[in-house]
């Protein structure tokens, strides 16, 4: 297990280092003028552009100038300095601010998808053929086939303006009962995909040879099912839940924006539209830590859920 642990660990490191390489380029190699974008239909005064030019490097052309200014933002990096965005305001400050909304929007999202899709799963998969199970593979049809683009404004019109159920949108200091909604939108994906893939582990357990075997040793099905069928039946989903939270952390830009919720993925989208190179990395490369740390567990988890599992 040490071993394991270790070789993923660089794993990692690789995986960090050449995902905020690329995004590096994304953003900066053959970028228009970040200055006049950011700054939309007003004036740049000469002063403004050589102070921000100076700044950020973005004197710096050529391939040469590529890897200069992307060497300067490892250094600061590995120092704890995720730098300053176009506007000035420091990125720690402004992953501070959102992380907090962010992380109560995921929570929400993870318990629904735990609750009502494992729960619905499991259910399902005991019941397999039933007028319960075919009714939820049909509504989990149908939720996976309309996007979030599409779904998030209909629930925030339907239950947020029209029924008034929930606030339409959530403000600069939500609360959870204004990030209920938002939540369950963002995690309405997640569950209709766990809901799928715990009923299909559970209906394929209860025909794996073990269960047979316990059935003829007279074992009744509860003990079957909670003791035997649902450990062997949650590796998968487990895994599923593991990376769709280290999705759920990076905040959902469609779901934020709609919502008007200020986190991670509402500060990510505002970078990208403005060119806001600095901002865009940052914050990028902080979600590419937690969805590798989040993978790591993961992976370290089966051999919890399952001791059969070794890591040679």
């Amino acid at each position: 297990m040490f071993r394991f642990i270790l070789r993923r660990l660089l794993q990692m490191v690789l995986a960090f280092f050449g995902t905020t390489l690329i995004v590096y380029a994304l953003m900066f190699a053959g970028q228009g003028d970040p200055i006049q974008a950011l700054a939309g239909e007003r004036p740049v005064t000469a002063a403004q552009r050589a102070y921000l030019t100076e700044k950020f490097h973005l004197d710096q052309t050529g391939v040469g100038g590529f890897f200069y200014r992307y060497f300067d933002y490892i250094k600061n990096l590995l120092r704890g300095d995720l730098g300053q965005s176009l506007t000035g305001r420091s990125i720690g400050d402004i992953l501070a601010a959102a992380w907090p909304v962010t992380v109560k929007l995921a929570l929400i999202a993870m318990a629904v998808t735990i609750l009502f899709g494992v729960t619905a799963g499991v259910l399902a998969g005991i019941r397999r053929a039933s007028i319960f199970d075919n009714s939820t593979l049909l509504l989990t049809l149908l939720v996976l086939g309309i996007p979030t683009i599409v779904l998030a404004p209909l629930a925030q019109y339907f239950l947020g303006v029209r029924w008034q159920l929930f606030p339409p949108t959530a403000g600069a200091d939500p609360d959870l009962y204004a990030l209920l909604l938002p939540g369950i939108v963002l995690g309405s994906l997640s569950l209709a995909t766990a809901l799928r893939l715990t009923r299909t582990s559970v209906a394929e357990n209860l025909r794996a040879d073990y269960v047979r075997t316990a059935r003829s040793k007279g074992l009744v099905k509860r003990r079957i099912v909670s003791v035997h069928v649902l450990r062997n039946s949650l590796i998968p989903v487990v895994t599923f839940l593991g990376v769709e939270l280290g999705n759920l952390m990076s905040g959902a830009i469609i779901t934020e924006g709609v919502f008007n919720i200020p986190g991670v993925g509402f500060n990510l989208f505002r970078g990208i539209r403005t060119e806001d190179g600095p901002l865009v990395v940052g914050i990028v490369s902080v979600l590419v830590v937690v969805y590798l740390v989040s993978n790591l567990v993961v992976d370290v988890l089966y051999a919890v859920l399952d001791p059969r599992i070794r890591y040679e």
